[in-house]
């Protein structure tokens, strides 16, 4: 939440002339329901059950640039289904950088209405970036421009690709 995936993946996309899906976007298409709408009426549980579905097929898609919600990788099914289909990269931002961006979106992000934002966005981040930490490239998302945060992603993922 607030580290650029969806402006970042956006750049990348465009750079490597693929699509980008924004996994948030699909879960919303999906259910005809905004995600706050999609928690409110049906509680986490099962927004999370809706993620990892979407997000299983849109991995079995063809190659895309895919931006993943916050809680999608902690999701032990999906970071396996991560692991074998694509190449993964934590866009990692430290606490004062999460609070300034989600700020700007307000009443868009449910687990944020939980309590006082500072709060509950350092314990996310107690709970998830050990996960997080599994992804196969960290690259840090402070207040560096978004083409130098693409330019590392470039690098990292082209490394892959002569691997393979």
């Amino acid at each position: 939440m607030g580290a650029g995936k969806t402006s970042i993946g956006r750049r990348l996309a465009k750079t490597l002339a693929a699509p980008f899906v924004d996994a948030d976007e699909e879960i919303v298409a999906a259910a005809g329901l905004t995600i706050p709408d999609i928690f409110a009426l049906y509680g986490e549980a099962r927004f999370r059950e809706l993620e990892r579905r979407v997000v299983a097929r849109l991995l079995d898609s063809d190659a895309v640039v895919l931006a993943l919600g916050g809680g999608a990788f902690i999701d032990p099914e999906t970071r396996v289904r991560v692991t074998q289909r694509a190449v993964s990269v934590w866009l990692r931002a430290d606490l004062d950088t999460l609070l300034a961006r989600t700020a700007r979106k307000r009443g868009t992000r449910p687990l944020l209405d939980q309590g006082e934002p500072r709060e509950v966005l350092a314990g996310l981040m107690e709970r998830r970036y050990p996960i997080y930490a599994e992804a196969d490239f960290t690259v840090d998302s402070q207040t560096e421009p978004h083409e130098s945060v693409v330019e590392r992603i470039l690098t990292m993922v082209e490394a892959v690709a002569r691997r393979r």
